[in-house]
């Protein structure tokens, strides 16, 4: 049997004693406790030790517990602190009121009504009391003392190493221990010198223990390769709240206010309300008859109250609209990513909060074709190979067109929606040059990048996922620097 030399050396210390515990053997080999463990561990891997590993759980009152265990439990302050009943607004001013109720409630000790808090009568000392007096035994209650921050469990461990009958016939035949050397020197190499030495054996074909890197989870990293593609095709990034009022996430895109998308099934309102900024005359009007356009706007009535209600940004265009808003001259050439809400049903494709990427260009002279050519430009660096679009429908966009990658196990995916905005949208601003618009699903791509089938699996906390997801190079990405 090929033992290391460190092996030889606590085989034959275990031969005289049959058994010791670490401390005796790290003093007969001058080594450190750690070291000698390892050691017996690769003996017992070998069959010619036995390692049992004893894990002693001790219990001790924090600061906390140490002063409830003296005064009693807050619960049992409060309830010995009134005789029979008591109102719970003087109750709720005793300082320990705040741990006290909640926990007489759990325990059965009081019942409360119409205001009034009473005591049911069965208030006995519990197993968390007894725990508390003597923590040490571990007592039954003293899981609910740890919950609570009263306690606190530390771990002894001892170990202790014994020869196997194999180890013991090994040790007793006796083991030649010859010094053994894991370097060499320049001299000893160009002198042959090596050839009279012990060299310390390697398992070259041994694969080493995996090592786990801080990582950055896969999702984010999808999410910083799309910024940094946009930002080289020289897009400014642009950020907006997430509450949002009603006029810029509805009404500025002409959408109307009876809308199927604005009713409180697909919306999250808040009950806060905002002030319409001076162009909402302008955006009203066009909803109302087409302002000075030749659009005939949607008729019928629009609410001011509406239009100033908050809710949480159901799209990212909402960032977009007020940008162009604030920056009416061209060129314009911005993108935002971020994350929206909307009323979904949580399943594998669905939920209710995702992120979107927000694209718009605003310059004299830009047309359909450049939209086209941008957005092929972001798809092939994102590294899919075939981009085609198709002809679609959106409220504020006209031409428009869902772009769609080829993908090799699932054919053609359509990714998003893209178009020109209405006139109806940038007249109201006073927007004088074409404005190429888009919104693309982020996590679509991301579950195509990363294969999976279930969108949620992308917003979980799986270490194991996360660790075995391979890490893209941004030098890896087609079209990237």
């Amino acid at each position: 049997m090929d033992l290391t030399q460190n092996e030889k050396k606590l085989l034959m210390a275990l031969g005289p004693l049959g058994s010791a515990d670490p401390s005796r053997l790290a003093k007969l080999l001058s080594a450190p406790e750690e070291a000698v463990i390892q050691y017996a561990y690769l003996l017992q891997d070998r069959g010619l030790a036995i390692v049992e590993r004893k894990v002693v759980k001790h219990f001790t009152l924090t600061g906390e517990g140490r002063n409830y265990a003296e005064h009693g439990l807050p619960e049992r302050q409060l309830l010995e602190s009134f005789v029979e009943s008591i109102p719970m607004a003087e109750l709720t001013r005793h300082p320990l009121a705040k741990i006290g109720i909640g926990q007489m409630r759990r325990k059965g000790w009081i019942t409360i009504r119409d205001g009034l808090v009473e005591k049911t009568g069965t208030s006995g000392a519990g197993d968390d009391e007894a725990a508390l007096q003597d923590p040490s035994e571990g007592k039954k209650g003293i899981d609910d003392l740890l919950k609570r921050g009263l306690v606190q469990e530390t771990e002894e461990v001892s170990y202790r190493i014994s020869l196997t009958p194999t180890g013991t016939a090994l040790a007793a035949r006796g083991i030649e221990i010859r010094g053994e050397t894991g370097t060499l020197s320049r001299d000893q190499i160009i002198s042959g010198g090596w050839k009279e030495l012990n060299l310390r054996r390697y398992t070259v074909d041994k694969l080493p223990r995996r090592v786990f890197p801080g990582k950055i989870h896969p999702y984010q990293r999808l999410i910083e390769e799309m910024r940094q593609i946009l930002l080289q095709m020289g897009f400014e990034e642009i950020y907006g709240g997430i509450v949002q009022s009603a006029f810029w996430n509805f009404d500025a895109l002409f959408q109307p206010q009876d809308h199927p998308a604005r009713e409180m099934q697909d919306t999250f309102y808040l009950k806060e309300q905002v002030c319409l900024p001076p162009v909402f005359e302008k955006v009203r009007d066009m909803h109302l008859h087409g302002g000075t356009t030749s659009s005939t706007g949607w008729g019928g009535t629009w609410s001011e109250q509406k239009a100033s209600q908050c809710v949480l940004r159901t799209h990212s265009t909402s960032l977009t609209i007020r940008h162009l808003a604030d920056h009416p001259d061209p060129p314009v050439k911005a993108f935002s990513i971020s994350r929206v809400y909307r009323r979904e049903a949580i399943d594998p494709t669905h939920l209710p909060e995702f992120e979107q990427l927000e694209g718009i260009v605003m310059d004299e002279g830009v047309n359909f074709s450049h939209l086209l050519g941008f957005l092929k430009e972001f798809y092939t660096r994102m590294g899919f190979a075939g981009v085609r679009f198709r002809p679609g429908y959106f409220p504020y966009t006209e031409p428009s067109v869902e772009p769609e990658v080829y993908v090799p196990s699932l054919g053609w995916v359509e990714m998003g929606g893209a178009g020109i905005f209405r006139e109806e949208v940038t007249a109201p601003l006073g927007l004088e040059h074409p404005v190429l618009a888009w919104g693309l699903g982020v996590s679509r791509i991301a579950m195509l990048r990363l294969g999976l089938t279930d969108l949620r699996l992308l917003y979980r906390s799986d270490i194991e996922w996360v660790r075995d997801t391979p890490t893209i190079l941004p030098e890896q990405i087609p079209g990237g620097d």
